[in-house]
């Protein structure tokens, strides 16, 4: 395996705007509000980035597959700016191009952005995509919660849980991430919901319910990374080091094999191995403070927890509603509210999750702070059980 990127970069400074229904903010506006966060906390002249990567899934902008809306929106001076789409997982694959350009030497600072503007789409959910020869997802009769229906039906068939007790683990899911969403500022969706609201939803696709599934919002979120030894010099600010950053696509094996049963996705498992390889991390469950987790559907964070190997297979439904993912359990999940309360403007989503784990990892999270947090795990999943693109980013402090 290749030496990887542990301890190679550093977040400078990030920054996030506020997600949900912005109709009074195009996109342009967005990126302005992520980007003058971030670059205050960063402390520096636009005139240092020397490189930029954007992530936008839907949203063209009136420009194309291009770089140029958001070169254009933040006045970036005469620099490269690369435009990158990875599905849902958009937002770390533009960090992970940031990443590295300044691992690679290519770059002294990289500004990685995600942007979305859903809610001007007219959908309730996501826009329908192209069909492609080998995009099985998008055949007419497929939807995103018809998708993830059947992770829960395969997950419940595999272990034997029943069907009532597995609705109750992902309504207590959901409550979680309400609870958490409350004191989030800039999240979507800030009201509590009860247990049994949740369960008694209108049904959306057996048995997701309304409050099993993300919200797609209107949001940004950037970050900009430099070498350790810039951070050390030009911020106040503890170091958080890029410790991992592993992408893992499917091949097409889940649809077309019979050895995959449906109940867990192959490539978030790949993925989490090999990112704990790359962070010298042998005990993911002990070592990791927290974890911000691609929970579109409330049944996808309870089987991502066993695929990053937090719970042990069969398990984390039972231990969600033990409360050992709460805000004070034993292994936090989506403190900040995470894609079902934050929201998920798509080509944001990865960038939001890291920029939770930054302010978590300095210090600046406010009433959401978890105390003296070391190492922070933020799992991006874009596409479907069968067909999808995974990304896992580990940050930390300087010495985790």
């Amino acid at each position: 395996m290749p030496s990887g990127l542990r301890n190679k970069v550093a977040i400078l400074g990030m920054g996030c705007s506020r997600f949900g229904e912005r109709w009074e903010a195009g996109s342009d506006d967005l990126m302005v509000e992520a980007y003058g966060e971030a670059l205050a906390a960063a402390g520096i002249d636009p005139s240092e980035i020397d490189a930029a990567w954007y992530s936008s899934h839907y949203d063209d902008i009136g420009a194309g597959k291009a770089g140029t809306p958001m070169a254009q929106a933040l006045r970036l001076q005469d620099i490269g700016v690369t435009r990158v789409e990875n599905f849902c997982a958009g937002g770390t694959e533009a960090f992970r191009g940031a990443v590295l350009a300044v691992a690679s030497g290519a770059a002294d600072i990289a500004l990685a952005m995600g942007v979305e503007k859903l809610k001007d789409a007219g959908f309730a959910g996501l826009p329908t995509a192209n069909r492609g020869t080998l995009a099985p997802m998008y055949l007419p009769t497929h939807t995103n919660p018809g998708n993830f229906s059947q992770l829960a039906v395969a997950y419940a068939a595999r272990h034997g849980i029943g069907s009532g007790d597995l609705k109750r683990a992902m309504a207590r899911t959901s409550v979680k991430s309400h609870a958490n969403a409350v004191s989030n500022e800039r999240a979507h969706l800030r009201k509590e919901i009860t247990l049994e609201a949740a369960m008694a939803a209108p049904m959306v696709a057996e048995p997701l319910g309304l409050f099993d599934c993300c919200p797609v919002s209107d949001g940004a979120a950037c970050a900009i990374v430099t070498t350790p030894e810039i951070a050390r010099a030009r911020s106040s600010l503890p170091p958080v080091l890029v410790k991992a950053l592993q992408l893992v696509t499917s091949n097409g094996w889940e649809m077309q094999q019979q050895d995959w049963d449906g109940s867990y996705v192959h490539t978030t498992r790949i993925a989490a191995r090999r990112a704990y390889t790359e962070a010298g991390i042998n005990d993911p469950a002990a070592q990791i403070s927290f974890a911000e987790l691609h929970d579109c559907f409330s049944i996808t964070e309870i089987v991502t927890l066993e695929d990053i190997g937090v719970a042990a297979e069969g398990n984390a439904w039972k231990a969600m509603l033990d409360g050992a993912f709460d805000r004070n359990g034993r292994f936090p999940v989506q403190v900040d509210g995470g894609l079902k309360c934050f929201g998920h403007p798509v080509g944001a989503s990865g960038l939001r999750m890291l920029f939770e784990g930054w302010l978590q990892l300095t210090g600046q999270a406010g009433t959401r702070q978890l105390g003296d947090p070391s190492l922070v795990l933020t799992h991006n999943l874009g596409g479907a059980p069968a067909q999808n693109v995974c990304s896992i980013a580990i940050i930390g402090a300087e010495g985790a």
